[in-house]
């Protein structure tokens, strides 16, 4: 019987991995429900890691299975193997290949931060504000159109027009291109306490109306803390100190968590709390039923700058300085309790 070419079983071979990884990459469902114009980025990159580490997990198991088997020791064998030393070109292959996989998705990646912002101006990155888009889109960078203006020049609108500012760190452009909702961030430890300046409202919960454009104007009163909602793709640090900025689109509605994704203390854990996505008419209601059930606003006499987290929270929301309170004193119960028991 003809035995079959090597190289047949390679190309066989080659197209069973390339099938099984590109299914693996697209059918892993690994990620949250998309639920922001930015999303799709992330989850294409991520789709493509998936792909080629499936590829190279088969490859890699495959050939340890397979020298495993056919190159076991059989019964009453006690010669050597054959004395193989080096092999360039296999050194050389297996070399190239990874090092083209981690400049591909390094570029890949680029792609994708410009996307998202990371190279236009203002933010904690060094470049300045991130304007993302959504996939559909182009991106602009209107820095330099700006820097090839004269100082007597009027800026022209058109330019705005063309700069969507979504992403990371997103500022609106003198005036231009303002967002439907705007909401001013603190970060505390250990709550997010999320401020309408255009209605007055404070709330521990973010409501926002889906498929409009929400400018997030985040701040941290104590320590280092990471605004993330993982539906949204999106994660913006919030340093003491230097205000951030994230500017995104909501495409789905629901109730999603709001996570802080840096260590920030002892209750770092507990930091949650969510973002309510509504349609367009249950915002306005529930914009409407805050507005008309607020207090009036209390005069502080301590400036804010110099307050404690605790005495700021209760400042600008005596409502929801009350929990952190009880959970405080819930703690001390436990170990006065525990330290009785020791006695």
């Amino acid at each position: 019987m003809k035995q079959i070419p090597a190289p047949f079983w390679t190309l066989v071979l080659g197209i069973a991995v390339t099938l099984i990884s590109l299914w693996v990459g697209q059918n892993h469902n690994l990620l949250p429900v998309q639920a922001s114009e930015q999303a799709p980025l992330v989850d294409d990159l991520f789709d493509v890691m998936v792909t080629i580490g499936t590829a190279l997990f088969i490859v890699v198991q495959g050939a340890i299975v397979y020298s495993l088997i056919r190159f076991r020791q059989r019964k009453g064998d006690e010669t050597d193997g054959p004395p193989i030393e080096g092999n360039l070109p296999l050194e050389a292959f297996w070399t190239a290949i990874p090092s083209i996989i981690v400049v591909g998705l390094g570029l890949y990646s680029v792609v994708v931060f410009q996307e998202m912002g990371g190279f236009s101006p203002g933010g904690h990155h060094g470049h300045g504000a991130m304007v993302a888009m959504a996939p559909q889109q182009s991106v602009i960078d209107v820095a330099p159109l700006l820097a090839q203006m004269g100082p007597g020049e009027n800026i022209d609108a058109d330019v705005y027009s063309k700069a969507q500012v979504y992403g990371f760190g997103a500022s609106p452009l003198l005036q231009l291109n303002q967002p439907d909702v705007t909401v001013n961030v603190t970060g505390m430890q250990f709550a997010w306490i999320f401020r309408y300046p255009d209605t007055g409202i404070t709330d521990g919960e973010l409501h926002i109306p889906v498929g409009k454009d929400v400018q997030l104007n985040i701040e941290a009163q104590d320590v280092i803390h990471s605004f993330w909602v993982p539906q949204f793709r999106l994660k913006q640090d919030a340093l003491p100190g230097e205000p951030a900025e994230l500017r995104f689109v909501a495409t789905r509605e629901g109730t999603y968590p709001v996570v802080c994704a840096e260590l920030c203390g002892a209750y770092h854990g507990g930091m949650r709390t969510q973002v309510i996505v509504h349609s367009p008419e249950d915002y306005a209601a529930w914009v409407a039923s805050r507005v008309a059930e607020a207090q009036p606003t209390t005069t502080v006499a301590e400036p804010l700058e110099t307050a404690t987290s605790a005495e700021y929270l209760a400042a600008i929301a005596p409502e929801l300085a009350k929990p952190p309170v009880q959970i405080a004193q819930m703690d001390h119960a436990q170990m006065d309790h525990g330290a009785a028991q020791h006695l």
